[in-house]
């Protein structure tokens, strides 16, 4: 009974209805990887912060788009997902299975900061 109210629903998406919603200028993407992770490949036109430093009231205007955050597995943008409910900042959707699943649907990676 505890706790209940205070529960956030976390909205998962999958890769590909994330690079539709890319294409179609309706979403943007914080990746919460450290920076070496970024560089090696990230989506374009992500914006990296990192979770080890992730402040939910630092992230970008969403300016009307769905904001969605990512990592290498799902793991760490849950994890920062919950960062933003505590600061009660509107943001509840991540990439299901991160980077790996983005791969493993052969959509393409860029390389660089």
């Amino acid at each position: 009974m505890f706790g209940l109210g205070n529960r956030t629903r976390i909205r998962e998406i999958d890769p590909r209805a994330l690079k539709t919603m890319l294409d179609a200028g309706t979403a943007s993407v914080v990746d919460v990887r450290e920076p070496d992770e970024f560089a090696a490949g990230h989506i374009a036109g992500a914006v990296n912060m990192p979770l080890s430093r992730f402040d939910p009231n630092s992230l970008p205007s969403a300016n009307g788009k769905v904001l969605v955050l990512n990592c290498a597995g799902g793991r760490r943008s849950a994890a920062a997902l919950g960062q933003c409910a505590a600061a009660r900042v509107a943001v509840d959707t991540h990439l299901c299975g991160g980077i790996g699943a983005w791969k493993a649907a052969n959509l393409p990676l860029v390389t660089g900061a």
